[in-house]
């Protein structure tokens, strides 16, 4: 069975590109092991909005005065029928992902695949003792959670991202074993529904590479909400009670709760894929791609999370768009990484592209910072009563915009305005030129580009 390209993995950077490449005139199959929509869809990014929906509504509906709403009763969150909503747009939205591919044509194989080898025209793969061939293949093979070594965390009935969200029911308490993107979008929607939560992360803050000012403004948030948060502290072992911490004093702490979430990274799935077969080079278990995805054999390219260079859902998609455009001849779509937004979907949202004022800092070259409250948006006074918010705007020497973070909602939906900026090398004076509707939130773009 012969095929133009094969896809191995049919999350959103495989089954995005598999449809792009099958309208393009190749004659694709698509090989995923569990569930098409692959971990963003079936147990990440749309399970867990799911969730923060129904969370950030309940808060909504509990500042209902602010409003002038007064709601009579008592709210309360029903978390199995919370839960049920959640599966039930997980299965619409995987049965949008069927019909897309099969109205561009593609073969869906529902079987684990693996490289065997190459005979010079075609690459071989073997799936569920069948054979198959191709010209090129993609890999899209995505990541698993990380485990630490922590003693006791295998007895200790931890969570990772996909026990949480099959849970039916909510814990009283939780300590969150890392600060990071996931573990603090599960923070907000533990925090909205009444369970005790506790943060540990071993660097001094959380979120990362994200802003120190934007990150620190949404931790001290969810201070004020009950959130306990432990810094510079390491969890040293784990138990069905909770875990014991040791702090940057080297102080030793217990933590009572009922359940543990280990959210302390992810990693690169490349085992059982076969690459060795075809001495595919690899990075801290990640698989090494060029300009184009290609990795170091020529046929052979990869996307997403198995890279190891930008794991978002969002990268993924436009990292396979490139792969398909390559394989198609095109030389002129390279994948860049200055302009990938970064969305925590906490409440409120915070958002982030390019370089951030702490990259600046350390590379010591010379950039600016527009910065105003996001209550300069009339829009956003309207729609967030009490809240400030903060917009920032990046620009190097030459008033180039080079990066931008924003707390507040909606900076999911703001954030690609600096990220196209980005892209397209404006300056501030460029962006001076444009009209934006008034009253929307993202006038605050054009009132910052004049501070």
């Amino acid at each position: 069975m012969k095929y133009d390209l094969i896809i191995i993995g049919g999350g959103p950077g495989g089954y995005n590109a598999a449809a792009l490449a099958a309208k393009s005139g190749l004659k694709t199959a698509l090989f995923e092991k569990n569930k098409l929509g692959g971990v963003c869809l079936n147990e990440g990014c749309i399970p867990t909005k799911a969730l923060l929906y129904s969370a950030n509504m309940l808060d909504s509906m509990r500042q209902s005065k602010k409003y002038g709403i007064t709601i009579d009763g008592d709210l309360a969150a029903d978390y199995k029928r919370i839960n049920a909503r959640k599966n039930k747009i997980v299965r619409k939205l995987v049965l949008g992902v069927n019909q897309k591919l099969q109205a561009a044509g593609v073969e869906v194989i529902e079987a684990e695949a693996m490289l065997t080898g190459s005979d010079g025209d075609h690459i071989h793969v073997v799936a569920d003792g069948k054979e198959y061939a191709a010209r090129d293949v993609l890999l899209c093979t995505g990541s698993e959670t990380s485990i630490p070594p922590i003693e006791g965390l295998a007895d200790s009935g931890y969570w990772t991202s996909r026990e949480a969200l099959d849970a039916k029911e909510l814990p009283e308490s939780i300590v969150v074993i890392g600060g990071g993107v996931i573990g603090m979008e599960f923070v907000s929607v533990y925090t909205s529904l009444g369970v005790k939560v506790t943060v540990v992360e071993m660097t001094p803050k959380i979120l990362g590479r994200m802003d120190t000012e934007i990150s620190t403004a949404l931790m001290e948030n969810y201070e004020k909400r009950g959130v306990t948060f432990l810094l510079n502290t390491k969890v040293i072992s784990a138990s069905t009670d909770g875990v014991t911490v040791q702090t940057a004093d080297g102080e030793t702490k217990e933590i009572k709760a009922e359940r543990i979430l280990l959210s302390a990274g992810r990693r690169a799935v490349t085992k059982n894929l076969g690459i060795e077969e075809l001495g595919i080079a690899l990075q801290r278990n990640a698989i090494v791609t060029d300009e184009y995805m290609q990795t170091s054999h020529p046929h052979i390219y990869a996307v997403g999370d198995v890279t190891g260079r930008s794991m978002l859902a969002h990268s993924a998609i436009r990292m396979g768009e490139v792969a398909v455009h390559h394989i198609l001849g095109r030389k002129d779509d390279v994948m860049r990484y200055d302009a990938i937004p970064g969305v925590v979907y906490t409440h409120p949202e915070i958002a982030s592209v390019g370089v951030s004022e702490d990259e600046m800092i350390e590379r010591g070259t010379a950039y600016r910072v527009l910065k105003l409250p996001m209550t300069f948006s009339g829009r956003f006074v309207v729609e967030n009563e009490g809240e400030t918010g903060i917009f920032k705007v990046i620009v190097d020497g030459e008033d180039r915009i080079i990066g931008g973070q924003m707390l507040g909602n909606p900076a999911s939906e703001l954030i690609i305005m600096i990220g196209m900026a980005i892209t397209e090398r404006l300056t501030l004076e460029d962006l001076r030129k444009h009209i934006f509707p008034h009253p929307t939130a993202a006038e605050i773009l054009h009132e910052v580009i004049y501070e």
